[in-house]
């Protein structure tokens, strides 16, 4: 699997930095970067502060982790939760250079907590969708149930 270079991301922080006002987007692509790249953005930043950037594999094992972090964010109607982790799964997926899937997760409408969108993510990368009928309603962009009480319903 391919890993966009250090430069590559240092030129997104910088490109989505703007949009990013919860900062959840840099978040993932700070944690990607080598402590020479992050100096960039933090000089203060030491050896012993930092850790080496994950190779492709580390990043699809964080992002296959999150995944399921996500599903439970949706399953517990919880809205910041879910806005950050639509926000961070993408620059997974921009990361691992599976553009194909940035594509799907931005055609998704972000109904229902995200879980549309999550579940572009979770299909672009073989990890499935759990086999529940209130998130299979909620990723068609339905309320769980006719009558939630959490706010997901129409």
């Amino acid at each position: 699997m391919k890993l966009r270079t250090q430069d590559e991301i240092a030129v997104r922080i910088r490109a989505v930095a703007d949009a990013d006002i919860f900062g959840f987007r840099s978040e993932v692509l700070l944690g990607a970067l080598d402590l020479e790249h992050v100096r960039r953005f933090n000089p203060e930043i030491t050896a012993a502060d930092w850790r080496d950037a994950p190779d492709a594999a580390g990043l699809l094992a964080e992002a296959e982790s999150y995944h399921t972090f996500a599903i439970g964010k949706i399953r517990d109607h919880r809205g910041i939760s879910a806005l950050r982790s639509v926000a961070k799964l993408g620059e997974y997926a921009w990361l691992l250079c599976r553009d194909d899937v940035v594509v799907a997760m931005d055609a998704a409408p972000y109904e229902q907590y995200g879980a549309p969108k999550v579940k572009s993510f979770g299909v672009g990368f073989d990890l499935g969708w759990p086999d529940e009928p209130e998130l299979n309603r909620m990723a068609a962009g339905d309320g769980c149930c006719p009558d939630c009480e959490e706010g997901c319903g129409r």
